[in-house]
């Protein structure tokens, strides 16, 4: 992908693995828009980059995606200043916590906060950008999850009972294996898409370091997968993978599941407020099976 002409939004960009991807991207040309929950954070981010690449062709866009309202506020002040969004990068979230930590958290609007983050956060801020997206087709998606997934209980989906830290983490990044695939079908055709990966293995990042866990790989292999995803020519028209790094790979199996994903489809229409709203961004029929 030639990026010298492309705005990209990548959402917790302010550090680690989504900082050096950023860093990347604006290297090669695009226009990069920056996110995070720290206004201080994301301004060094800027000094960072403009530093190490020359670009002048950043932004900073300051939104906690613990609250859906701020989430609503990102989109609008994305789609008011660019009639175009080439690439769309779900990098945001929090990880399982500190081992020990068995305290269940809940988001600004009372979901669990981990599903709240990872995933629901990325679903609405898709949904919402989704018609910008395909005016700017060919565009792509690219949603970072994991190779940490867990069958979502769609009986305790909040997990009000038994919380469980890596649990809560690795159920919110197979809801986004899944929102992945349901999203490919629905946007069949429109020249938009989307697929998501697990970038590596316990990189060097405070997330990690922060949950007691030792590094196994760098940011680097990270992004260099992110990348792939973003920008590989040899993925032009292709959509609804999982990668593990750069090879493609099989998700969880209830990731294939149509039922599953219709669940959680309406389910989180209806957490985010979209299911009543008379213009859901979602594109396409409903999906047939994967």
């Amino acid at each position: 992908m030639n990026l010298a002409d492309k705005t990209v939004l990548i959402t917790g960009s302010t550090d680690g693995v989504g900082k050096l991807v950023a860093q990347r991207l604006a290297q090669a040309g695009a226009h990069v828009l920056l996110h995070g929950r720290s206004r201080e954070k994301g301004q060094r981010t800027l000094a960072d980059i403009r530093a190490a690449t020359g670009s002048d062709r950043l932004e900073f866009h300051l939104a906690d995606l613990a609250s859906l309202n701020e989430v609503r506020g990102l989109t609008d002040m994305v789609s008011a200043r660019h009639e175009r969004l080439d690439l769309l990068i779900n990098n945001a979230g929090i990880g399982f916590g500190p081992r020990d930590a068995m305290r269940r958290e809940t988001s600004r609007d009372g979901y669990e906060l981990r599903f709240a983050v990872n995933y629901l956060s990325g679903f609405l801020l898709t949904q919402l950008l989704l018609p910008t997206l395909q005016g700017s087709a060919p565009a792509r998606i690219v949603n970072v999850s994991s190779a940490g997934q867990y069958p979502i209980d769609f009986d305790d989906v909040m997990l009000v009972r038994g919380y469980e830290g890596t649990r809560a983490y690795r159920q919110s990044k197979l809801a986004q294996v899944m929102f992945t695939f349901d999203l490919a079908e629905r946007l069949e055709g429109s020249g938009v898409t989307v697929n998501c990966l697990h970038p590596a293995t316990f990189m060097n990042t405070n997330m990690v370091i922060e949950s007691g866990y030792a590094p196994v790989t760098k940011v680097e292999d990270g992004a260099d997968a992110i990348l792939a995803l973003a920008t590989s020519a040899d993925l032009e028209g292709r959509s609804g993978l999982y990668f593990d790094g750069k090879r493609e790979a099989r998700a969880n199996a209830q990731a294939y599941e149509a039922a599953a994903r219709r669940h959680l489809w309406d389910l989180s229409l209806r957490l985010t407020g979209l299911a009543k709203e008379s213009s859901v961004a979602a594109a396409g029929q409903p999906p047939r099976g994967h």
